[in-house]
């Protein structure tokens, strides 16, 4: 039976590793004035250079957690403004910086959709996101996915611990296959200064 979603919805927050209640605990970034790259909520964000970018450049790269939202004063009428996501470029009044709200427990679960069948050997194992980051332009949701060929021991950002609790999308022969995952390369726990990221 195939699974009743169509694509995927980024990633949405589902507890913390051990079982504990999700706190909904988010942290207060900032975003440079006029970044050029869309950021949607739910995709998977990092800390580089003082400011929030996207994380979803390459499968190998450090992350701080997800983005869940941006606050600014619009340049055009000067009025505090909430948007659910970064929507390129936005250059606020006084060319201030924008507020990032990023979910950012590094102990978070994560529940993702696949963008393909994972056999129950691959479970275990890392995996990217979409590379190229997308999402709705309405709800500004997040439309990645984890690839399933790029699958790893080690080597990628997210680790697929289960399938999610989602009796819809839950058969592992399909695609949009309902899973919970966890940081598998986090910047607060490992602090190397590598894979993709340079700390300044």
């Amino acid at each position: 039976m195939a699974n009743s979603n169509t694509q995927g919805f980024g990633l949405i927050p589902q507890g913390n590793i051990g079982s504990m209640p999700n706190s909904g605990g988010q942290g207060k970034y900032y975003i440079d004035a006029a970044y050029g790259v869309d950021l949607f909520q739910g995709s998977s964000v990092q800390s580089k250079v003082g400011y929030i970018k996207t994380a979803q450049g390459g499968i190998t790269n450090l992350s701080i957690g997800t983005l869940n939202g941006i606050f600014y004063n619009a340049s055009s009428t000067l009025k505090p403004t909430w948007a659910n996501w970064y929507n390129q470029p936005i250059t606020p009044a006084n060319s201030e910086d924008l507020t990032a709200f990023v979910i950012d427990n590094p102990f978070q679960l994560f529940v993702v959709s696949t963008d393909g069948s994972i056999a129950q050997a691959g479970y275990g194992k890392t995996y990217g996101l979409t590379v190229t980051a997308a999402g709705s332009e309405i709800s500004g949701q997040s439309s990645s996915t984890l690839t399933s060929g790029t699958v790893s021991d080690t080597a990628n950002q997210w680790r697929l611990l289960r399938t999610a609790e989602d009796p819809s999308n839950k058969d592992l022969t399909a695609a949009y296959t309902s899973v919970i995952v966890a940081h598998n390369l986090n910047q607060y726990l490992q602090n190397t200064g590598t894979a993709g990221i340079t700390w300044q």
